[in-house]
């Protein structure tokens, strides 16, 4: 097995071509213990670390352009990203330990495809973008569209994601995202729900975004629970139909960490506490430029 590390994207998709059984990581948290686990070895491993596109932060003016292969750890460390998106920013830094977070990244988990991904469901509230570069040039698709089932994407042969799009949010806006998890930190989420709310001037909802995750093959919306809020107050009565609607958005199994009965549950529960969460940080937003 090689180990390849090339330094432009023009360069990593060269590499593909002349190694069509290589695979791409960012960070290694997911490969390399699937490969100890006894998953077959690629032909070539292809390290993104090295790409300065795929691991760096910027301002763009009308977004942010977030590495792929950025550490978590330089996304929590960012305080003007934190600001903006404390709820991506919160997301992200639930990913494994100090020390994976070190490693781990947002391309990763993403590309792992694993339905309880912690930073997907945030992702998808804020309406992230993925750039994906392959053979045929560069795409840019919806963070939600990328996954297609456990472990798998949407991703062509050769294909790999760069970075990511964050338009900068509207004034009065504020984003979170909840999980649960059996111990207290570094486990895998049971239930996942992120928000993002922007309030209008009389601090009825004007926008809603809400993505569950671990309950479904991928993560997804709930329109049901964004049109609930919209041109409403938040009251009792439109929590209560957001719970009602992440709950019937679920397609959950039946495993050792929950039940489907308690995942359905749990997903309302949540759903209505980031949507809480992420209305109180819109309402408290000084940024002008959210």
């Amino acid at each position: 097995m090689k180990y390849l590390a090339p330094k432009t994207v023009e360069e990593a998709t060269t590499l593909l071509a002349e190694h069509p059984g290589a695979k791409v990581f960012a960070g290694a948290t997911d490969v390399i213990p699937q490969l100890k686990a006894g998953r077959p070895e690629p032909e070539a491993l292809v390290d993104l670390k090295k790409i300065s596109q795929a691991t760096s932060v910027s301002d763009e003016g009308g977004h942010w352009s977030i590495g792929a292969a950025t550490a978590t750890a330089k996304l929590t460390a960012n305080k003007a990203l934190a600001a903006e998106f404390p709820g991506l920013v919160e997301a992200a830094g639930l990913i494994g330990s100090d020390q994976v977070q070190s490693r781990a990244t947002l391309g990763g988990n993403l590309c792992n495809a694993s339905p309880a991904a912690d930073s997907v469901p945030a992702m998808i509230a804020n309406g992230m973008r993925a750039v994906i570069a392959g053979p045929g040039g560069t795409r840019t698709v919806a963070v939600e569209d990328v996954p297609t089932g456990p472990g798998s994407t949407q991703l062509q042969p050769g294909e790999f994601v760069v970075s990511f799009e964050l338009d900068h949010a509207p004034a009065r806006t504020g984003d979170a995202y909840f999980r649960l998890i059996p111990r207290t930190e570094m486990d895998i989420a049971v239930v996942g729900a992120g928000a993002r709310i922007t309030l209008d001037d009389a601090g009825n909802v004007a926008a809603a975004t809400i993505a569950i995750g671990a309950v479904a093959p991928t993560a997804r919306r709930v329109p049901a629970a964004e049109a609930a809020l919209v041109g409403n107050a938040i009251n009792d009565q439109t929590l209560a139909a957001v719970a009602e609607a992440a709950s019937a958005a679920c397609d959950p199994i039946d495993d050792k960490r929950g039940t489907i009965a308690y995942r359905r549950q749990v997903a309302g529960v949540l759903a209505r506490r980031a949507v809480v969460a992420a209305a109180e940080r819109a309402a408290a937003s000084t940024n002008g430029g959210n």
